[in-house]
């Protein structure tokens, strides 16, 4: 191996990516069990590493040289193979350091959590320091070592201006995890999150419902890449690479989620999308056919609205944990709020609105059966519709061309 990013599980990773982005080399992903751990690092047989969860102390008494910056915080995530010498650095402080500048979070006098005791939350914490915290406190399960316990901290710190989690809670693919009850922090005023996948944690949503700054890892994950290749090459990236790689990999990751009526032509246009873009399109109403074994119709006359809801919920919670796919929902999937949460961790939200006129009942659609039905149904989800949205589409005849100003309103924001 060449370049590349070692780590105990790496299922999850963009590193790949991004490093395929910044420049033209080899850059692998390496699942290193513990027990070969030692092996590795011994071998030497890399030009240059990112380390991740859970090696980034681990590595360091392998070093030969350890910046400053990285001795200081105690934890290291780039190694650089210099004729058969180690050189340790640590990248994510910078790139979390750019991550917060770009949030507009504010730290100066801020009282600061920082969720989690490993090397991330160390060099978090550290941070916080340098950007003018008025106080941090680190927090865990166990509150070994002097750290708060979760308890503690919403007793004696409900007061905190600001989170940081630092902790892998959250992360793909418990993907409906949130290490701290946001509600228990009733002055908070921003929310640092350095999970990337999924896109949105249920930490930053539930932030950002009680309209509390809050971002995730994405951007330090891209940032911080951008400094290792820095590391790896002695030489310093362009001006503006990390914003223009970050731009690109959200879009690329991020789900593109169709909703609105039954019969806005959600489906039609998904496929024409994906045929563009060669995205697999996900059809939540087609799967749960596959799924219950009949027809959506005959499901409803059988079981009742309800349970069918609950067979949607179930699919939507399972397919929102891809990413870069197409989701086509159903009529009806934005009436449940964990449905629309689910689809938002990891995708962009595009109601296509099409007058009721246009709209074409048909027995499939045990809601949408009839004209007056589809009326209905069209004014006590309309406000919903518009509300979950992220962005509004007013159709117009022509499914190529909705699929395709879909698609550049994707790309192009």
């Amino acid at each position: 191996m060449k370049y590349g990013c070692i780590a105990e599980r790496l299922g999850h990773s963009f590193s790949r990516e991004i490093h395929n982005m910044i420049g033209d080399y080899e850059y692998e992903l390496c699942e290193v069990p513990k027990g070969e751990l030692d092996a590795f690092m011994k071998k030497r047989d890399f030009l240059g590493i990112n380390v991740t969860i859970p090696y980034k102390r681990d590595v360091m008494p392998y070093l030969d040289v350890t910046d400053g910056e990285a001795m200081k915080i105690g934890a290291v995530n780039t190694v650089v193979n210099r004729d058969g010498k180690l050189f340790g650095y640590n990248t994510d402080y910078a790139g979390m350091r750019a991550l917060i500048l770009r949030s507009g979070i504010g730290f100066s006098g801020k009282k600061v959590l920082v969720l989690g005791t490993g090397g991330t939350s160390h060099m978090a914490a550290e941070l916080s320091r340098q950007l003018g915290a008025g106080s941090v406190f680190c927090v865990s399960r166990t509150g070994r070592d002097g750290v708060l316990t979760y308890d503690e901290a919403y007793m004696r710190h409900a007061d905190a201006d600001v989170i940081i989690n630092a902790t892998p809670v959250g992360m793909y693919p418990n993907v409906s995890s949130s290490p701290v009850d946001i509600a228990k922090f009733p002055v908070l005023s921003g929310v640092i999150d350095a999970v990337y996948n999924p896109i949105r944690t249920e930490l930053v949503l539930s932030a950002r419902e009680r309209g509390i700054k809050a971002v995730g890892g994405l951007y330090m994950l891209v940032s911080q890449a951008v400094f290792a290749s820095e590391h790896f090459f002695g030489k310093k990236s362009e001006p503006g690479t990390a914003e223009r790689i970050y731009e690109k990999l959200l879009a690329e990751k991020e789900n593109i989620v169709l909703t609105g009526m039954p019969g806005a032509g959600k489906s039609s246009i998904g496929r024409r999308i994906a045929a563009r873009t060669g995205r697999t399109l996900i059809d939540t109403d087609a799967e749960i056919v596959s799924r219950i074994g009949m027809s959506i119709a005959e499901y409803f006359e059988k079981y009742g609205e309800a349970e069918f809801r609950e067979r949607e919920s179930e699919v939507i919670e399972e397919v929102s944990k891809n990413s870069g796919c197409i989701i086509s929902t159903g009529g009806g999937a934005i009436l449940r709020p964990e449905n629309v949460r689910a689809l938002k961790r990891g995708g962009r939200i595009y109601y296509i609105m099409r007058p009721t006129e246009y709209l074409t009942p048909t027995a499939s659609r045990p809601l949408a059966s009839d004209s007056e039905a589809i009326k209905k149904r069209f004014e006590e989800r309309r406000h919903i519709y518009e509300a979950t949205a992220d962005v509004i589409y007013r159709a117009v005849d022509g499914r190529e061309h909705n699929a395709k100003m879909i698609e550049r309103l994707h790309y192009k924001r």
